[in-house]
């Protein structure tokens, strides 16, 4: 399928410079069009690819048809009329394109070779926006075939709209089209009145009246309190030296995560000791050592033997499962309630580097090397509750939903924060039908649009904001006629029948004819007004979304810290392997949070013992990615295998309830290491 993109990269690139140039001919010679074409003709035959319209318009395959058709034509025209003596309808081209194809001199007829580039430029783009799907694929299968029937979503429906929060117990029996449109109404016009009412007093938003473009005043903190200086400088004076690998191997005494391993036979390992192999392999692929390099510097064991335990005992699913043992561990911890209450994850990735023969590196665009992205969905606890590991030129977006299913752990938050990345309207809707209070950081507003409820509705103070009268308005009829294709998405996606990162890349895709894609908009629309108008009232909220994207950012930075052999490039490029070295970074990592977690915990304990009176909003400030105190390099003892810790102590003499009151913005995570 790769060669249908490429064709309609160079296709699109002709039909800009043909603008310029008075022969379009001449500057489709430019390249190897010729060898291309073949190419493409032998793709579309029907025993290699069978296409198929996802919607009633069939206008493309029809054209191809007669292109494949025409294929052995030798002349420079072929006729404009099919089999049936009709003419061939190509009003789905541009009009560059139609003129190309068009000779006014030889009516009923087409230029052959514009044509079929004509014709393999609407199929590529087609496919690449669900139009046309590939009977037997994956990446370009028919998605709407993965739904679940309307009649099997109406069986749990009910239940799905109070799970997901959006009718109460009592109001599920009349959630129709007709209420879930006035639902949205009323979230809109109610956002938009509060901002308007708010307006006058909102010191920190000024709105430009020509442009309509706001403007927000830069916050700035106070700066950590004396005392939580003073805090944080005695538990880091007191944290006691440590190992990687002496914490990987507690931690695996404690909360028992190693025992997730095993081959894929699901037997007892075969091993002399697995605990200690599973902490070896946990710490050396973690650490991203090759199992050679490391055997180097860990006596006992060999390269081979932790490259064979590293890839049959350890798959994607059995370290997801040692992970949520760690988040649920980490969760138990009175310590962790002066972080946050499990609420809230921020969403983000950070590049990774691959080496630069690897056939699924790309170059990014947001980080302007080639590579892979890590992308961490972190809770408010700074603990990662999900990694995937992506290739540069997927739409991150399109991951904010699917880690947040895809957590299996206790810990499960409902609000989730990201970076620009999360700005898109199909995942503001399907955020929204999934029961997610998605509210991304915002930077530069020059880009966003405001819709209106409606034609007629304006503003006192803020209506620039939603530029000119009568424009800008939501399609809620639209809406309404959709909702049965909108819940059966969002239930098929719950139940997994359909992913959300399949579902996503096919709505971003702009389709014009597929009525749900323009529905998603539509909601998508109603969402991110809303949360921008909520976006612009609340300073709190502001500084929480600010705190939570910080957050990521520091375990990006921690993650890294840990994950520093082979200079930080993944070496591997089968996309599992790569996959799996994220997993186990990840793992490795939340180990030392949790391990680092405990030991601020018993310094606390050790305060507290000595007279101090210790402040829950000063602990709030207290990161756990600490690592002055923990040494990564030298030989890499294993005598810390076999010494059985003695149990932790969850408890912690602190009220953290201060720190749950309601109006209260997030602190400590601006302040992370």
């Amino acid at each position: 399928m790769d060669g249908f993109g490429g064709f309609a990269k160079q296709y699109e690139q002709i039909e800009k410079v043909s603008a310029h140039h008075g022969n379009f001919w001449e500057v489709l010679l430019y390249g190897q069009i010729g060898r291309d074409r073949a190419v493409m003709f032998d793709l579309a035959e029907n025993d290699k690819l069978k296409f198929t319209a996802t919607s009633e318009d069939s206008r493309v395959l029809d054209a191809l048809s007669h292109a494949q058709r025409h294929q052995a034509a030798r002349g420079e025209y072929i006729t404009a009329f099919n089999e049936e003596g009709k003419e061939v309808d190509i009003s789905f081209a541009t009009q560059n394109w139609r003129k190309a194809v068009l000779d006014k001199t030889r009516t009923g007829q087409f230029v052959r070779k514009h044509f079929e580039a004509m014709v393999f430029t609407a199929l590529a783009e087609e496919l690449r926006t669900g139009d046309v799907a590939v009977v037997g694929s994956e990446e370009y299968a028919d998605w709407s075939e993965q739904l679940l029937a309307w009649e099997v979503v109406q069986e749990t429906l009910g239940s799905y709209l109070v799970e997901v929060g959006l009718a109460e117990a009592g109001e599920s029996a009349e959630f129709d089209a007709t209420f879930f449109r006035r639902q949205l109404e009323d979230k809109l016009r109610g956002a938009a009145a509060a901002a308007d009412a708010g307006y006058p007093e909102n010191d920190g938003l000024v709105i430009d009246p020509e442009t309509g473009v706001p403007s927000l005043k830069a916050f700035r903190a106070d700066g950590q309190r004396p005392s939580a200086k003073r805090l944080e400088q005695e538990i880091k004076a007191r944290m006691p030296e440590r190992s990687l690998m002496g914490i990987v191997a507690r931690t695996a005494y404690w909360v028992e995560w190693w025992r997730r391993f095993g081959p894929p036979s699901g037997n007892e390992p075969k091993l002399t000791d697995p605990l200690g192999r599973y902490v070896i392999v946990t710490f050396v692929k973690g650490t991203n050592m090759g199992p050679y390099e490391a055997a180097r510097h860990i006596p006992g064991v060999s390269g081979h033997e932790l490259s064979y335990v590293a890839n049959k005992h350890f798959s994607i699913v059995l370290l997801n499962e040692a992970i949520a043992d760690l988040v649920n561990a980490h969760a138990r911890l009175d310590i962790s309630q002066a972080w946050g209450d499990g609420t809230a994850v921020a969403a983000d990735g950070t590049h990774m580097d691959t080496y630069l023969d690897n056939l699924l590196s790309e170059t990014s665009v947001r980080y302007g090397k080639p590579g892979g992205i890590a992308y961490h969905h972190v809770s408010d606890t700074y603990i990662a509750l999900f990694t995937h590991f992506i290739p540069c030129g997927v739409w991150e977006a399109v991951y904010i939903i699917e880690g947040l299913l895809k957590n299996t752990s206790e810990v499960q938050p409902t609000t989730v924060h990201a970076d620009t990345q999360g700005q898109s309207f199909p995942v503001f809707a399907l955020a929204h039908l999934l029961g997610f209070d998605l509210m991304p950081r915002i930077r530069n507003w020059k880009e966003l649009t405001f819709y209106r409820p409606a034609k007629q509705t304006e503003y006192v103070h803020i209506d620039a904001l939603f530029g000119e009268r009568g424009k800008n308005v939501i399609g809620f009829d639209l809406i309404e006629s959709q909702f049965r294709h909108l819940m059966r998405v969002a239930v098929s996606v719950r139940e997994g029948t359909i992913s959300s990162s399949t579902l996503l890349k096919r709505l971003r895709s702009g389709s014009r004819k597929n009525a749900t894609y323009a529905a998603f908009r539509e909601v998508g629309r109603v969402i991110r007004t809303v949360q921008l108008l909520r976006y612009l009232s609340d300073a709190p909220l502001r500084r929480r979304v600010t705190a939570a994207t910080n957050k990521v950012e520091s375990f990006n930075r921690f993650s890294q810290w840990i994950g520093f052999g082979n200079r930080g490039v993944i070496a591997d490029n089968d996309p599992i392997e790569q996959e799996k070295a994220m997993k186990f970074n990840a793992l490795l990592t939340n180990a030392v949070i949790f391990h680092n977690a405990l030991d601020i915990a018993e310094i606390v304990r050790q305060l507290l013992e000595e007279g101090w009176e210790i402040d829950p909003e000063d602990l709030a400030h207290i990161s756990p990615y600490l690592t002055e105190h923990i040494n990564r390099f030298g030989e890499y003892s294993t005598h810390e295998l076999g010494i059985q810790p003695d149990a932790y102590d969850p408890k912690l003499d602190v009220d953290f309830t201060p720190l749950r009151e309601p109006d209260r913005t997030a602190v400590g995570f601006d302040q992370a290491a």
